[in-house]
C-alpha cells in the first residue's frame, strides 16, 4: 500500500468514518464539525498560532490532507482536524464559519463568497484524476470515451455487451448483464470534476443533466462521498461509478481508460497523465478553474483532471486561529508536496505555488499579517 499508514480505507456501503491514531489530527466522513466557531477550541488570538484548528469538505482529497496533516503536527504545527463531508458541505459550512478553513473541489460560486465575507481565496493543494471505476468480473482493462461514458451515466447504454462498448474492447468478454450505475448522494466537487467533462464531450448531457456539484441523476444509486461510491462499488457486480484515482487504487477496484474514438489513444488515468493535463491548463491569477471542462488532449493526458482547495478568509477575526490556518496552507502548498504522488496525487506547479504564496502572505487579522515565515 502506497502512502502513510495511518490512512485506511474502508470499503463499506455504511456511511464511513476514521481517525488518524496517534497521528496529530483526525480525517472523518460524513458528519459536520462539533466545535463552536472555527479555532478547534483554542481561540482568543494573540501571539502564537492556534494549536489546533477544524477543517471540512470535499473528500475527494482526504487521503493526501491526512498524510500532509499527520506530518504538520508531527513538525510542531498545528493539529487539523478536518472532516470529509464533500465540497458543498465543506463549503457550506465555511460560509457558516463553523470551521476555520473549507475545502472544495468545485469552485465557490460570487455568491457563496459574497455569503462567507472576508474576502475568501482558493489555495490550490492538489491535483488529481477521477476515475471511472467499474467491478465487472473477467474485464482487466476497459476501454471508453467520452459519450459512451456519457451514455452509461445517462440510462441509454443499459448493459456490458452494448456495441458501443463492445467496439472499443473487442478482445474483452463483455457480459450481457445489466449495467448498476452509482453516483454521488451529496454535494460534491468530484461530481463537479465528472460532469464538467460529460458536458464537455457530450450535447446530451450538457443539456439534460449539466454540470455541477448536484445534478439530477437519470439514473442509478448514490453513495455518499467518494468511500461510499468505493464502498458500493465494490460490493455491487457489473456496477461502474466515479471516484477519485487514489480510492480505486487503495480498494483495489479497477477502472478505465478514456479516448475519443474507437481505434484512437486510450488513455490510462495516473499521477503523469492527470499532471499532463494540469500543466496544459490555462489556470488564471485567482486559480479557479475546473480543468475537465475544457475536455484536454493531447499525447498522454487524462481529460477528467481537476485541482482542489483550501478555502481560506484574506480578513479573519481571529489572530491565532488566521496564523493557525496559514502556517497549514503554506505547509500544504510546499512541504506537504512530496507527500502527493505516492498518495496518487499531483504536485500543484511552480506557478500556482507563486500565486498561492501571495495569497497566504494576505491573510490579515487585527491588521496583523496571519503568515510568519
Amino acid at each position: 500500500m502506497s502512502g502513510v499508514a495511518c490512512w485506511k480505507p474502508l470499503v463499506a456501503a455504511l456511511v464511513l468514518s476514521f481517525a488518524v491514531a496517534g497521528c496529530g489530527g483526525t480525517v472523518g466522513q460524513g458528519e459536520e464539525p462539533q466545535s463552536e466557531g472555527g479555532n478547534g477550541g483554542s481561540g482568543g488570538g494573540g501571539g502564537e498560532a492556534a494549536q489546533s484548528i477544524n477543517g471540512a469538505g470535499a473528500s475527494f482529497p482526504a487521503p493526501v490532507y491526512s498524510a500532509m496533516f499527520q506530518k504538520l503536527a508531527q513538525d510542531g504545527g498545528p493539529q487539523v482536524n478536518y472532516q470529509s463531508i464533500g465540497s458543498s458541505g465543506g463549503r457550506e459550512q465555511f460560509i457558516q464559519k463553523t470551521v476555520a478553513f473549507g475545502a472544495s473541489d468545485a469552485p465557490m460560486e460570487a455568491e457563496e463568497e459574497q455569503q462567507a465575507g472576508g474576502d475568501p481565496q482558493h489555495i490550490a493543494t492538489v491535483g488529481g484524476a477521477v476515475v471511472a471505476a467499474y467491478n465487472l468480473e473477467g474485464v482487466e482493462e476497459l476501454n471508453l470515451t467520452g459519450p459512451v461514458l456519457s451514455d452509461i451515466f445517462l440510462g441509454n447504454i443499459t448493459t456490458w455487451n452494448d456495441p458501443a462498448i463492445a467496439e472499443l474492447n473487442p478482445d474483452a468478454q463483455l457480459p450481457g448483464e445489466e449495467i448498476a450505475v452509482v453516483h454521488r448522494s451529496d454535494g460534491s466537487g468530484t461530481t463537479s470534476i465528472f460532469t464538467n467533462y460529460l458536458s464537455a464531450v457530450s450535447p446530451d448531457w450538457e443539456g439534460g443533466p449539466g454540470a455541477g456539484s448536484e445534478i439530477e441523476w437519470p439514473t442509478g444509486i448514490g453513495g455518499d462521498g467518494n468511500e461510499g461510491v468505493a464502498g458500493q462499488i465494490t460490493q455491487t457486480p457489473n456496477s461502474i461509478g466515479y471516484v477519485g484515482l487514489e480510492y480505486a487504487i487503495e480498494n483495489d477496484i479497477s477502472y478505465a481508460n478514456i479516448g475519443t474514438e474507437p481505434g484512437g489513444e486510450f488513455v490510462e488515468p495516473s499521477v503523469e497523465s492527470a499532471r499532463a493535463a494540469i500543466e496544459n491548463a490555462e489556470i488564471p491569477e485567482d486559480l479557479k478553474v475546473t480543468i475537465s471542462e475544457t475536455n484536454p488532449q493531447g499525447e498522454g493526458v487524462y481529460p477528467i483532471t481537476g485541482l482542489t482547495w483550501m478555502l481560506v478568509r484574506s480578513e479573519m477575526e481571529d489572530l491565532a486561529e488566521c496564523k493557525a490556518v496559514a502556517e497549514t496552507a503554506w505547509f500544504v502548498t510546499h512541504e506537504g508536496q512530496e507527500l502527493a504522488p505516492e498518495q496518487n496525487y499531483v504536485q500543484i506547479p511552480e506557478n500556482v505555488v507563486a500565486i498561492n504564496e501571495e495569497k497566504i502572505r494576505g491573510m490579515q487579522a487585527g491588521g496583523e499579517a496571519c503568515y510568519e515565515g
